[in-house]
């Protein structure tokens, strides 16, 4: 028997190799990965800075944090390859009040952001003030035809007009002519003033509230619990005759409001039978930053008016026309005033309404 080798029961034992190279495929394994790490980490390093600061307004404006700053630190993993400067953004910044959280920039560049973002501003405003104008001029064309067909049916005189942000509100006066006291029955006086506006309404694409208002009378009522239902039941009765002339349901709806929207203050003698009414509200279709600007466009429109008629309308514009041109005349060349004759055209406008 050998030196190097053992009999055990027979058989031959050798001696077994261990391989002390194995570390190196575990190492291999370890470079590798962390190889597509850092290449995963340089793809997302480029980062886009305006999105950025677009989170950190809304984390701002989340958490209410007036301190913290949220810097962008570019450098050797910038994407671009460029070494950039820290860009600071301030969560406290509002750009509502010219200030954009531009800490990182210079004075002059400060100055051309908040220049840009008060520009921006005005123009939107500017378009706010002509959206809402040119409105105003579509719901005063559907005030005339409205007075057109209630002329028609010498009953303009029973309805009154006013423009604020919900739109053009057709004002009913009941005073026993719509409806009778403390009952939501329509009478045949109101039937004739909804059959009159109600063809003009249907052709509009614009929604349909109807209000019913209740005056500050303390009287019980009869056929309803209180004045919350009776003015609720008006304006419902109110929709469901508009809704069988023409009227899209899926267009109308109906409010009560009982006593708490009255038209003219209470003390007011009139207020009995002013504030016992049905209004009908052409809603706009501006939105809500648009539709705040509507009064101030329509100027005397958002007081409360007797309707005019397309023709009473031409006659203004004309009249208008006119008082501008001999404006324009009533200084002659030499600085002596010429012969004013405004007030004649004024006289006649007069007479015409």
């Amino acid at each position: 028997m050998s030196s190097g080798k053992k009999k055990r029961g027979g058989h031959e034992e050798h001696e077994e190799h261990v391989n002390h190279e194995r570390w190196l495929v575990s190492y291999a394994d370890m470079l590798t990965l962390l190889f597509v790490l850092f290449v995963v980490l340089f793809s997302m390093s480029d980062i886009n800075k305006k999105k950025f600061a677009e989170l950190a307004a809304g984390l701002q404006e989340g958490f209410g944090s007036q301190s913290a700053a949220f810097t962008s630190r570019g450098g050797a993993l910038d994407g671009s390859g460029n070494n950039t400067a820290i860009m600071q953004i301030d969560p406290g910044a509002n750009p509502g009040d010219g200030t954009t959280g531009t800490q990182g920039l210079n004075q002059q560049q400060q100055e051309a952001v908040q220049a840009a973002m008060k520009a921006e501003g005005r123009s939107q405003a500017s378009k706010n003030a002509s959206a809402a104008a040119k409105e105003a001029e579509n719901l005063k064309k559907v005030e005339n035809k409205i007075a057109d067909a209630l002329a028609k049916e010498k009953l303009l005189g029973s309805v009154k007009f006013t423009v604020d942000r919900r739109g053009l509100v057709v004002t009913i006066v009941t005073n026993e002519v719509v409806f009778d006291g403390n009952r939501a029955d329509l009478q045949p006086g109101g039937m004739k003033i909804l059959d009159a506006i109600a063809p003009t309404l249907a052709k509009l694409p614009n929604n349909v509230e109807v209000d019913g208002n209740t005056n500050q009378l303390k009287a019980q009522t009869t056929y309803y619990p209180s004045g919350w239902e009776l003015s609720a039941a008006r304006a419902s009765t109110t929709v469901r005759y508009l809704v069988g002339h023409g009227m899209a349901k899926n267009r109308m709806s109906a409010v009560g409001f009982s006593d708490t929207k009255p038209l003219i203050s209470p003390s007011d003698p009139r207020s009995i039978t002013m504030n016992r009414r049905v209004d009908v509200v052409v809603l706009t279709t501006l939105p809500a930053d648009q539709a705040a600007l509507l009064p101030a466009a329509a100027g005397a429109d958002a007081k409360l008016h007797t309707g005019q008629t397309t023709a009473q309308a031409a006659a203004i514009a004309k009249a208008t026309q006119q008082a501008d041109s001999a404006a324009d005349t009533t200084t002659t060349t030499d600085g002596t005033d010429a012969p004013d004759t405004t007030a004649t055209t004024t006289s006649s406008t007069t007479t015409t309404n």
